[in-house]
């Protein structure tokens, strides 16, 4: 019994007990895509879950710049939000030190008693000096209020003469004398007229009046301050954050190059262990097969071969009771022959090498001669030949143990066993018409250790490939899809 290549397919001659023929996979309930997120699929193992790429300089430096750019942004905004707050701290502190020059050198010199209650002799006394020595580009509007809320004198005539509730901080700076200097609330009534020129500092102060009575000198300086301020900070900051990173950086070059070079070599060490273990486990398979195809079987052979004999004899002399019994005895050592070389198979598939995965695939069906179930085998032989010989081992092993499960745990009446070609990709289906399996305690089983499930889906993960289970009423379909 050898495997017929029409050049489309495997196939595999019926036996009495269980035919085999070429037949496509069922559609109906599994025709949907598992990496589409159809919820009959479920994913036992990943593409992205194979073994990790070799390390390179390019992806390390990559992933360095990366740290080192996050590090850089976050070092920036951070700065940025520290350097404003600076800012604003010392620009009100420099607005509240001039308004006390200006105060103390300009405008108390300048202050009448008549001042306090008079907003026409204030204007007249403080205007020019006010105009001239006090308003620049950075003082954008002035005010001179009495305890009561009269504005006595401002640059913006419509407030002289009106009347407002002094805030908080004003009656603060009157009651005990001191500097009071923030933000200006521009939603209050009295700065109406400077919502114009923007965000503002303004400054509180008292003054007093010859005879002692104390006023309220009021300046509004532009925010510009802070900008600059803030920026002159950052320009000092950046260039020393600049040159640190640059720093850290050439003294981290020799340190992720001594770490490349150990990662790769311990990869590089493991890579060969692997290659190792594999070609030990393929040597000592193979040792096991030859051992007992040379022994016992061959022993069994004999025996059989000398009980037929036996046999004969016993017919001739008419001594048909025991021949009945010795063909009885013949017959079973025959099927412990054809047993046993079925686990020849099993343990060491000899296609697989000599032969390929179509050969080696047609004699896995052969091993279930015994099942009640139709196995139908359809295989591309380009699919086939496309893989290398570690993915051709793991499409054997993953259609082996799918097949024995089926067989043994399904009833099914029929199994299909399909390898094709993909766009970019070999895909091996084995479904069934069975009882079915819920995919959600196979991914339980496998996180669990289930022996058979997990071996599947660590051949899987080994090569790269992705591994995915459907299941309902209709029966089981397991999907492993190997990239080209």
């Amino acid at each position: 019994m050898t495997a017929q290549n029409d050049g489309s397919a495997v196939t595999v001659p019926a036996t009495a007990t269980a035919p085999l023929s070429v037949s496509r996979l069922p559609g109906a309930a599994f025709d949907a895509d598992p990496q589409a997120g159809s919820s009959s699929w479920r994913t036992l193992a990943s593409s992205q879950a194979s073994a990790p790429r070799p390390a390179s300089v390019r992806r390390i430096v990559a992933q360095v710049a990366a740290a080192v750019t996050v590090a850089f942004a976050v070092v920036a905004v951070s700065g940025i939000l520290v350097f404003q707050q600076i800012a604003k701290q010392e620009a009100v502190h420099r607005v509240a030190e001039v308004t006390d020059i200006l105060a103390e050198s300009l405008v108390q010199p300048a202050l009448t008693d008549e001042m306090a209650t008079d907003p026409a002799r204030a204007t007249a006394g403080l205007d020019s000096v006010m105009r001239d020595q006090i308003l620049t580009t950075q003082v954008v509007r002035v005010k001179l209020w009495n305890p009561q809320g009269l504005v006595l004198y401002s640059d913006e005539r419509r407030l002289i003469g009106q009347s407002f509730a002094l805030d908080s901080e004003a009656r603060a700076a009157l009651t005990a004398p001191r500097t009071e200097a923030g933000i200006t609330d521009l939603d209050r009534p009295e700065n109406g007229l400077e919502s114009a020129s923007g965000k503002l500092l303004e400054v509180y102060r008292p003054v007093w009046t010859p005879s002692g009575k104390p006023l309220l000198f009021e300046a509004y300086f532009r925010y510009d301050l802070v900008s600059q301020r803030s920026d002159e900070l950052w320009r000092g900051f950046s260039g020393v954050m600049l040159s640190t990173l640059v720093a850290v950086l050439v003294l981290l070059a020799p340190m992720l190059w001594l770490l490349y070079r150990r990662a790769r070599s311990v990869q590089l060490q493991r890579e060969r262990l692997m290659r190792r273990a594999l070609d030990a486990s393929t040597e000592e398979r193979r040792r096991i097969a030859a051992t007992l195809h040379d022994g016992v079987v061959q022993q069994l052979a004999g025996a059989a071969l000398l009980v037929g004999s036996e046999v004969e004899r016993a017919s001739s002399q008419g001594e048909s009771a025991r021949a009945e019994r010795l063909a009885e005895a013949a017959a079973s050592v025959r099927d412990g022959v054809a047993g046993m070389r079925s686990l020849l198979v099993d343990i060491y598939p000899p296609n697989l090498t000599a032969g390929g995965l179509a050969a080696a695939l047609a004699d896995l069906v052969r091993t279930q001669s015994g099942s009640t179930a139709r196995i139908h085998l359809d295989v591309d032989p380009a699919a086939a030949s496309a893989l290398d010989a570690e993915q051709q081992q793991a499409v054997f092993r993953v259609a082996q143990e799918c097949l024995r499960n089926a067989v043994r745990h399904s009833g099914a009446g029929d199994i299909w066993i399909e390898l094709s070609e993909q766009a970019k990709d070999v895909r091996l289906e084995v479904a069934d018409n069975g009882r079915g399996l819920d995919p959600d305690r196979a991914e339980q089983a496998v996180a669990a250790g289930h022996l058979g499930l997990r071996l599947i889906t660590d051949v899987a993960v080994a090569v790269g490939a992705r591994l995915s289970v459907a299941s309902s009423a209709a029966g089981t379909r397991f999907r492993l899809e190997v990239g080209r």
